[in-house]
Formats: C-alpha cells, structure tokens, sequence
C-alpha cells in the first residue's frame, strides 16, 4: 500500500508563498546588506589582527572612545583569549534611532554568532552608525 501526501489547499498554499517572499524580501533588504557588509569588512580587518586599519576604519564614536594604542593592546588580549575565528554567521541585523550614551542618529546592531578556537559557542555584536559621508562604521564591539 502507498502512501499519498494530501493535496495542500489553495489558502495554505497561498499563505506559505507569500510567506516565503517576505522572507525573501527582508533577506534582500538593502539597508541590512550594506549593515553587515560594512560590518563583516570590519571584523575582516579584525581578524587580521590589524588593530590600526579596524581603529581607523571605525566611527568617530569609536576613536573618541579608545584610543588607537589603547584599542590595539585590548585587540591583542581578546584574540588571545577567544583564539582565532572558525566560523562566523550572520544573526539578527536590528535597527534603531536612539543608543544609550549618544545623541539620535541611524544605529543598527549586528549580532555574529561566531565559533572561535578557544570558544566554539561564541557571539559578536557590532553597533554601527551611518556617518555623514553615507557610510555605516563601527562604533562598538562586543566579543563574548
């Protein structure tokens, strides 16, 4: 005797399609493209180990906050610690106009969910902030 799957019904059918396509078009989001673009070419130069290119390419907030022998020695510690990055997906992209601690702005937090050496259940969050010139650029980074 075989078995037969039903026949799905036009409604559910209908439902799982359109369901299906506002994924798609959350996925294709510009805004949240160039957000984690921007932010996976940070943590590129991160994971170099180049702590003066990161500090560089990083927000004002970001070089305000640390200064760039001081960002390279806390780099240097955290790499040590957690090891070398093996993988690194994409999580959450959020955005929002307000960041404890700074004035309104275009913010968005990216969550990593990143497997390290030392750390294989780890996580990144980036808070990045569209600039002047048009570009998001790292303000905060938070391994853990």
């Amino acid at each position: 005797m075989g078995f037969t799957l039903p026949r799905p019904r036009p409604f559910a059918a209908a439902l799982s399609l359109a369901l299906f396509a506002a994924s798609l078009a959350c996925a294709q989001d510009p805004q949240t493209i160039a957000v984690q673009a921007a932010g996976r070419a940070w943590l590129g130069l991160v994971d170099a180990g180049d702590a003066l290119a990161s500090w560089s390419d990083a927000g004002k907030k970001f070089q305000a906050a640390i200064a760039a022998d001081v960002w390279a020695e806390a780099l240097k510690k955290e790499q040590a610690r957690l090891g070398r990055v093996e993988r690194r997906t994409v999580g959450p992209t959020r955005f929002q106009s307000s960041v404890q601690g700074f004035p309104d702005g275009e913010y968005a937090q990216v969550l990593f969910n990143t497997e390290f050496a030392n750390k294989p259940d780890g996580r990144e969050t980036l808070t990045l902030e569209h600039e002047e010139d048009g570009k998001w650029r790292v303000i905060g980074y938070f391994p853990r």
